[in-house]
């Protein structure tokens, strides 16, 4: 049996300020076997890590990702917010993070944030950076915009891509054959073991999120999801040391 993928989600978001290289490091430090984060662009065309479109809650500033260039975001503070001692953190470019996990087996989930925001041709130049580190085995590409992960595939198929969704889709493995995608990054709660089997059946992976809590780590692993996106790389680790399926 494959290890499930312990993707740190946005980093290890529990313990540092989430989407810094602070965060990433850490994650790699706690165990995880892959890295979730979201990607955005700067007025200036610069690819950058950060969930939401404001700059409010992380950095203080009101302007929008797509309103600031990158060497003004550069002068920002996205650490202090969450503990001073992080004083100093930057939104980072995609391509530090690229380079931080070149040479390692960790899985790169890359969540196109461009669903409020579109940034048309986001698709191209995300595929563009991540063949240019060699790495397109390693990234799967999500998005809420399912355009975007159609267009992704097209672009690139040998990238893999993930349906990202919350409850209620029907029968989604299907609707997931319908773009080409690989994996459903399902909401936690949308998942059951006969769809997890089902979707393997059809060659469709389960990758669900956001999975804080011991008790649902290990009922997802006892379902046999192939990931698992979490605030707390360190605490699934542990779970799945413990023996549950997915254990190495």
């Amino acid at each position: 049996m494959l290890q499930t993928i312990n993707f740190a989600h946005r980093g290890a978001s529990a313990y540092c300020p989430e989407n810094t290289m602070a965060a990433f490091r850490k994650a790699l430090e706690l165990g995880a076997t892959g890295i979730e984060t979201d990607v955005q662009r700067t007025a200036d065309g610069r690819l950058v890590l950060i969930h939401d479109e404001s700059l409010q809650r992380t950095t203080g500033d009101p302007r929008l990702v797509q309103n600031i260039s990158f060497d003004e975001l550069a002068g920002l503070d996205a650490g202090s917010w969450f503990e001073s001692s992080f004083s100093g953190e930057r939104v980072p470019a995609l391509d530090e993070l690229l380079e931080l996990i070149q040479n390692t087996d960790i899985i790169l989930n890359l969540e196109l944030k461009n669903g409020i925001v579109l940034y048309p041709g986001m698709e191209e130049e995300v595929i563009r950076a991540v063949r240019s580190f060699g790495m397109s085995g390693q990234v799967v590409i999500s998005s809420f915009n399912h355009y975007s992960l159609a267009l992704c595939k097209q672009l690139a198929p040998e990238i893999r891509t993930g349906i990202l969704y919350m409850e209620g889709l029907y029968r989604p493995w299907e609707y997931a054959a319908t773009l080409k995608a690989d994996a459903l990054h399902a909401f936690h709660y949308a998942v059951l073991p006969e769809w997890v089997q089902e979707a393997a059946g059809q060659g469709i992976h389960y990758h669900p999120f956001t999975v804080n809590e011991e008790k649902e780590m290990e009922r997802l692993l006892s379902c046999g999801v192939s990931g698992i996106i979490t605030d707390y790389p360190d605490r699934l680790n542990d779970v799945m040391k413990r023996g549950g399926a997915g254990a190495p």
